[in-house]
């Protein structure tokens, strides 16, 4: 069963190594023109809050639990800026789309400090804040109306709040420090805010979730007016608290064609009450696509700033992944480093712990891999042509022909898209294709 749950921020980042509501409404909604906005080259910046307030049972990002008056707030805003100084000058485009603050939770970080580091980077763009999607991650327990209007006032206009279920069992499950109410009230408090995009999470799948308790809890969350949902299948992640359990078959879980039919619970669900299922997990209203998760998809540049942050750049031609130390100590007392930093030099007690090279053909095997989760899919000459491969070898070509006689995959001249009814086998599709 291929129900595939890669497309949070988070996932495309380990896989592929003050404005007032009425101003920040001017980038929402976004124009019928959209896709053509979307397909230019637009530069994302990612920037990793690593503190939370306790680990979930199921997350395997870069995550460390504390008490928020723990948290190195100004300190870590400092290293964040220093790096920024650096990778600014060798960043790939002046035309800047999107900045996501990510983690972790990053709704734990003061807002003036984020807002520090937010004013920074459209500083260093020249980027008007009415031009750019900045999107913060938020938990319900560290989230409601305050911070929200905290974060409207530093330039933040998309927030995407960590909800995951509407089930008090299943709150405990997953480890999640809210319950029901207070997830629903985090959402509605980002709403009454002024908010102009405002997205959540739901997990699916969960051992004792019914397939239309799964599309009960999605209309209830599309009920508040929120413009934007991503719905995930639970998946067991190996260096996780629930991969421990599952090897050594202590976790209980869902059997596989529960999951697949709540997948399509919740999608009947969500796009009768009037959303796009525009991505295997997500769902938009109006145009209100995640414009930064979204250059993931199409294989867009992105910087990624802070602890253990992974970046995708492209340098003088060569196209390189970078990953930054996961050390919080080093990260933090080497700010100053950063302006001497050789960004190809990495290793044990580098700032910069990982850089590769990705030639044409791995690019273009990921350009697949990430847009064929679209629902629009992927024209497969044009970003042959613009990584410098073979667009149809004859093992692809075998292998598409092979997909579209199961009715798996669909070829509409040089573009590929797997048609909706067909996503809950987009794994095994996309290996094919890859």
């Amino acid at each position: 069963m291929g129900v595939v749950d890669a497309s949070r921020d988070g996932e495309q980042r380990r896989t592929l190594h003050k404005l007032t509501p009425a101003v920040a409404t001017a980038i929402d909604p976004l124009t019928p023109d959209s896709e053509k906005v979307f397909q230019r080259e637009k530069l994302g910046v990612y920037v990793h809050f690593p503190w939370c307030l306790q680990k979930c049972p199921y997350c395997d990002f870069l995550s460390i639990p504390a008490e928020r008056a723990a948290i190195p707030h100004a300190a870590y805003a400092d290293a964040v800026l220093a790096e920024l100084g650096r990778r600014r000058r060798a960043a790939p485009s002046d035309d800047l789309g999107s900045v996501f603050f990510g983690g972790g939770t990053p709704s734990l970080w003061q807002p003036r400090e984020l807002g520090r580091v937010l004013r920074a980077i459209l500083d260093s763009f020249q980027a008007s804040p009415s031009s750019v999607e900045v999107t913060v991650e938020c938990n319900p327990s560290s989230f409601d109306e305050g911070v929200a209007r905290a974060l409207l006032d530093v330039g933040v206009n998309r927030i995407s709040i960590g909800l995951q279920s509407l089930d008090a069992e299943r709150l405990r499950f997953l480890g999640r420090l809210h319950d029901p109410s207070g997830g629903l009230r985090a959402v509605e408090s980002a709403i009454v805010a002024g908010v102009p995009r405002v997205s959540a999470d739901l997990i699916f799948g969960v051992v004792g979730q019914e397939p239309e308790t799964a599309a009960v809890e999605a209309r209830r969350v599309a009920d508040t007016g929120l413009t934007h949902l991503s719905a995930y299948a639970l998946t067991i992640e190996p260096n996780t608290r629930f991969g421990t359990l599952a090897r050594k078959g202590r976790l209980p879980l869902l059997g596989e064609q529960s999951v697949a039919k709540s997948f399509e619970t919740v999608h009947d669900a969500l796009t009768g009450t009037g959303f796009e299922h525009y991505e295997v997990s997500n769902y938009a209203r109006d145009g209100h696509e995640a414009r930064h998760n979204l250059g993931y998809w199409r294989g867009n540049d992105y910087i990624g700033i802070g602890l253990g942050a992974w970046g995708t750049v492209t340098d003088g031609g060569r196209r390189v992944r970078y990953r930054n130390t996961a050390a919080a100590d080093r990260y933090i007392s080497g700010a100053s480093d950063w302006a001497t930093i050789d960004l190809e030099r990495a290793g044990p007690g580098s700032l910069v712990s990982e850089v590769e090279t990705i030639n044409g053909e791995t690019q273009l095997a990921e350009r697949l891999m990430l847009g064929l989760r679209l629902a629009k899919g992927v024209d497969v000459e044009i970003a042959a042509r613009q990584v410098g491969a073979e667009p149809w070898p004859a093992e692809r070509r075998r292998a598409v022909e092979r997909m579209i006689e199961r009715g798996r995959i669909v070829r509409e001249g040089s573009r590929l898209r797997i048609p909706i009814e067909a996503w809950l086998y987009a794994d095994g599709t996309i290996a094919e294709v890859m």
